[in-house]
């Protein structure tokens, strides 16, 4: 079988990661590959758009922004003219199916030109165009599209290939205007992608704690503004410092039309007196290297789309990720669904629109209306505390579960005591009372404003901590950790009978890089220790092809290999040594003279990464010295 790959529409981070996917998974089951250069318009073109893949065609492109194979509008394809001439080129490449990695209107053309196939044959057949036993019973022609997209708006997976890398930016973008906005007490107005879909904004305003956002998909009466005023207002009032709006750039008023970055500053102006200034992020969101997350998903859904198109079922199909696993969704559906949400919008109807979005999408905007308040809804009501802690070591993002946490608890009138130091800090009475505003700019802060150490609970510190419980009138407890801190959790709850105040909910947060937790696909942590790991890989792959080097690399993980295989996996590494896996003589040997014939065939570098607990016999600088 022959399998085309094309990239249509809009770039978007993590292209480049599902070509290397499609064709290397393609050519280990046998097929053969041709890259399709300059998206649908190269098909229409064929020649030389037309190239075909070896195993080395994709070779050191999983870090590059972009598309290697390019991409472009075509007004051509839009037609039937387009579509047969394109259909033409197909038929005389010997190609069998496509793979096209692109957003909706990609897709909408991948199901049209499906939808055409026989048509199309049969006509050049009658021209003469193709020989006639082509167009006689034709094959259906097989068709799997996968999303790739930074607005992640397409219906049949939770996230599009690219829109990570594109939130990333915006978080580092907006992260940095908030250094400079807390220093002069300044309002900043953000605007970023999402013509039709908020999804951008949205999560980038939960994720930096932006105090006001503005989506297509939610509804702009005509008061909107003196709503956001007023809360700005506020906000100032109660001390915070600086004010940061994000909007998409497809927000609209009650009437239909753009909201405009000019027309909010100017309001800000007039109503509160305050000089704002204006970032339009633009087309940075589209480029640079993309995430570990975003290549990871590109690497696992070009995998399944390669098994899709060669499999027995010739349905043309999309490959999303849903509930972290790749599944295969209907084309027509995907692509009816697509559209659908932005009918609704055109029309007004947003209640349908949010419905659409998913509940994720709706759950993001409640949780983000509650955290951006200047103060909390409800007055305090006589029912005790809630505790929150962190236990150690600590991960990325736990502040932003502590602030979360206190937010939504104090919203509903409930009074919030933190823990200093865990567990231990609870033992020793280390605990103190937090309002809403102490936890104002802990949201882009690493590590735990609370502490979080490791510690090794006694039986003697049971019964000091019931009495600190008892002292404090804690009602449940909120530990944010990791294995440990499970660990210490249930020691609390076996001591229930005998010390009755742990007789209160625990509720336990997976916060550690390791993500080795169960009940959980991914623990809070683990995707900003993974995103150092590649950043530092990608800078050691520049210099280890420069100097024809292997390195080995050891990353952290204790007893899970997480993070050096999800690592391999983004960084393109040879070898992974793994504690899943084990590590004996005969397997390094293999390893070793793969390796060897890959340096015999022209290989410029060669990356080995280990988990730091991967065998009790062979540590790093073993294989190091096995490998010289």
């Amino acid at each position: 079988m022959r399998i085309g790959i094309i990239t249509s529409g809009g770039d978007a981070p993590g292209m480049n990661a599902a070509i290397r996917a499609i064709t290397r998974c393609a050519l280990d089951r046998g097929a053969e590959v041709v890259g399709i250069h300059e998206g649908w318009q190269g098909v229409v073109d064929g020649g030389s758009k037309f190239r075909a893949f070896d195993w080395r065609s994709t070779g050191g492109i999983l870090q590059l922004g972009g598309t290697i194979l390019g991409t472009a509008r075509s007004e051509a394809f839009r037609t039937v003219t387009g579509r047969r001439q394109a259909a033409l080129n197909l038929a005389l490449a010997g190609i069998d199916g496509l793979v096209v990695i692109g957003g909706d209107g990609s897709l909408t053309g991948a199901l049209l030109l499906y939808q055409e196939w026989a048509e199309h044959l049969a006509a050049l057949a009658a021209d003469g165009k193709i020989p006639p036993e082509k167009a006689e019973n034709p094959a259906p022609f097989r068709i799997v599209g996968l999303p790739g997209s930074i607005d992640n708006d397409q219906f049949g997976t939770d996230m599009s290939i690219g829109a990570d890398t594109a939130l990333n930016t915006i978080v580092e973008a907006v992260d940095r205007l908030q250094s400079t906005a807390d220093s002069h007490q300044r309002t900043f107005v953000v605007e970023v992608m999402g013509r039709r879909c908020g999804y951008l904004a949205l999560m980038g305003a939960v994720a930096t704690g932006a105090d006001w956002v503005l989506i297509p998909e939610e509804e702009m009466d005509s008061r909107w503004h003196h709503r956001m005023v007023e809360a700005l207002r506020m906000g100032r009032e109660a001390g915070r410092r600086h004010d940061v709006l994000i909007f998409a750039e497809g927000a609209r008023h009650s009437d239909g039309l753009p909201i405009r970055a000019e027309a909010i500053t100017e309001i800000l102006k007039t109503r509160l007196g305050v000089e704002a200034r204006v970032t339009v992020l633009g087309h940075v969101q589209r480029g640079g290297s993309p995430s570990a997350f975003d290549r990871v998903l590109a690497s696992r859904l070009g995998a399944a789309a390669v098994d899709h198109i060669l499999g027995p079922d010739p349905t043309p199909v999309m490959i999303g990720q849903i509930h972290n696993m790749p599944k295969a969704t209907p084309l027509d559906e995907v692509v009816a669904k697509s559209h659908e949400v932005n009918t609704q919008i055109d029309h007004g109807n947003f209640e349908q629109a949010l419905q659409m979005r998913g509940r994720s999408f709706l759950d993001s905007l409640q949780v983000l209306k509650t955290l951006a308040r200047a103060q909390p809804k409800a007055e305090l009501a006589e029912r005790g505390r809630i505790a929150i802690m962190t236990g150690g070591p600590d991960a990325p993002g736990m502040n932003a579960i502590l602030r979360t946490a206190l937010r939504i608890a104090r919203n509903e009138g409930q009074d919030v005591a933190g823990v200093r130091f865990g567990f231990g800090g609870l033992a020793r009475g280390d605990v103190l009372d937090l309002g809403w505003m102490d936890v104002q700019n802990w949201i882009n802060l690493g590590g735990s404003e609370l502490g979080a150490v490791r510690y090794a609970m006694s039986d003697a510190d049971i019964p000091l901590m019931a009495e600190q419980i008892k002292k404090w009138d804690i009602r449940g407890i909120i530990a944010v950790g990791g294995l440990s801190t499970y660990q210490q959790a249930m020691k609390l709850m076996q001591a229930r009978a005998t010390h009755k105040e742990l007789n209160i909910p625990i509720i336990l947060v997976p916060a550690t890089i390791d993500n080795n937790l169960p009940a959980t696909d991914f623990t809070v942590g683990a995707d900003t220790a993974l995103n150092n790991i590649i950043d530092a890989l990608d800078k050691i792959k520049y210099t280890a092809s420069a100097a024809h080097r292997t390195y080995v690399v050891e990353v952290m993980g204790r007893e899970s290999g997480y993070l050096a295989l999800a690592s391999s996996i983004a960084s393109g590494a040879e070898m992974q040594l793994l504690s899943e896996d084990g590590i004996d003589l005969d397997m390094l040997q293999r390893d070793i003279q793969q390796l060897r014939r890959g340096f015999a065939g022209g290989k410029k570098l060669g990356l080995v990464i280990i988990a730091e607990e991967a065998s009790p016999y062979y540590d790093t600088d073993f294989v190091r010295r096995i490998m010289e």
